[in-house]
């Protein structure tokens, strides 16, 4: 890379998230796409301005975690009731068509065998919430097609990480081992209970005795990045847990309230940008 002195890496990435949205705004383009492309750009791929090192590793996984953390923490939950059943079904279609049609034709026209073919249509049925930087600006996080594609989006994300511990298993083993993917759904239901049963109450706790902002900032984060790693732990993926996170302490940190403020700031600032760069 051209560049490798950390502060004028931190220079140059924050000019980037600088720029983009004045630039792009001209034009009326999402500063997202500005934020990708720029990554392309100086990146190794690109003019290798800057290398894919262990701080893009660790700031990029850490934006990813900040964004299904915000999806959750955010969602008006009356709204998303009266959309769940809709949701649930869109889920169920985005997961299944993807994979039903990319598994045929992976097998006929790919010529893969049956377990590669169902692991990379597992690829094209999960997909991410990149996107809800943008919708959350524009004030739409309660439009009903916003609630219905983010509960689709988890379900997606679920079924797809199902898959993939049942072609791990088959491949480790050459049979379909179902006690290992009902020990895994058994792991994901005590997890949901003990994040659900004991974040509220350690939360109502720490904030009617600790006031103090940073503080309260802090104690969202760490019980966050707490839940991702559980969630890595019984084998899922952190974004999950960030995103149950934020549905747990959704009711405790209202959208007007000033830590919601210094949870927003921080992440479309600094966390967010450089996940998408």
């Amino acid at each position: 890379p051209l560049v490798t002195n950390p502060v004028l890496i931190f220079f140059i990435v924050l000019a980037i998230i600088l720029l983009s949205p004045i630039l792009l705004n001209r034009f009326k383009i999402p500063h997202i796409i500005g934020l990708i492309v720029a990554g392309i750009v100086v990146g190794p791929f690109g003019f290798n301005v800057l290398a894919d090192d262990s701080s893009f590793d660790i700031f990029g996984q850490v934006g990813l975690l900040y964004l299904m953390f915000l999806a959750g923490v955010e969602i008006d939950m009356y709204h998303l009731k009266l959309n769940l059943k809709r949701g649930l079904v869109f889920g169920v279609l985005t997961f299944l068509a993807p994979m039903i049609i990319g598994t045929l034709a992976s097998y006929y026209l790919l010529k893969l065998d049956w377990v590669t073919s169902i692991l990379l249509a597992s690829m094209y049925a999960s997909h991410t919430l990149i996107s809800y930087p943008v919708v959350a600006r524009l004030g739409l996080t309660k439009n009903p097609a916003v609630m219905i594609a983010i509960v689709g989006t988890i379900i997606a994300v679920i079924g797809s990480l199902l898959v993939l511990a049942a072609a791990v298993n088959i491949h480790k083993t050459g049979v379909f081992a179902t006690m290992d993917l009902l020990s895994l759904l058994g792991e994901l239901a005590i997890y949901c209970v003990i994040i659900m049963y004991v974040y509220p109450r350690l939360t109502r706790w720490f904030f009617k005795n600790y006031s103090d902002r940073v503080t309260q900032f802090v104690y969202v984060m760490a019980l966050v990045f707490l839940a991702s790693w559980f969630a890595q732990i019984i084998g899922l993926e952190a974004v999950l847990g960030a995103f149950f996170a934020g549905l747990v302490l959704n009711r405790y940190i209202p959208n007007a309230s000033p830590l919601m403020g210094r949870i927003e700031f921080v992440g479309n600032a600094v966390f967010i940008p450089y996940f998408l760069i």
